[in-house]
């Protein structure tokens, strides 16, 4: 799996970062209409990093997979690698 760095503006209400409102990538802007899923990754395996993960569909109805790493504050667009 790829990780591509991407700026996400979020939402924060009773915590920082709460959940992600649009993310940029490629020079674009993609508004998210709806969080489909949503998980934590927790410290119980070394090898991961701490994170939020967000299955989200944008406006176009298009559906990415963003990582949130928390301790580092880095986002992430996570993208598979295509089968061959």
């Amino acid at each position: 799996m790829d990780l591509i760095p991407v700026k996400v503006e979020c939402h924060s209400g009773y915590k920082t970062d709460e959940y992600p409102k649009r993310f940029y990538w490629n020079q674009n802007v993609f508004e998210i209409q709806e969080i489909i899923d949503r998980w934590y990754q927790s410290d119980n395996h070394p090898e991961y990093a701490v994170s939020n993960y967000f299955k989200v569909r944008t406006k176009e109805g298009h559906e990415y997979l963003l990582q949130h790493v928390i301790e580092k504050e880095i986002w992430f667009l996570c993208r598979a690698h295509p089968k061959a």
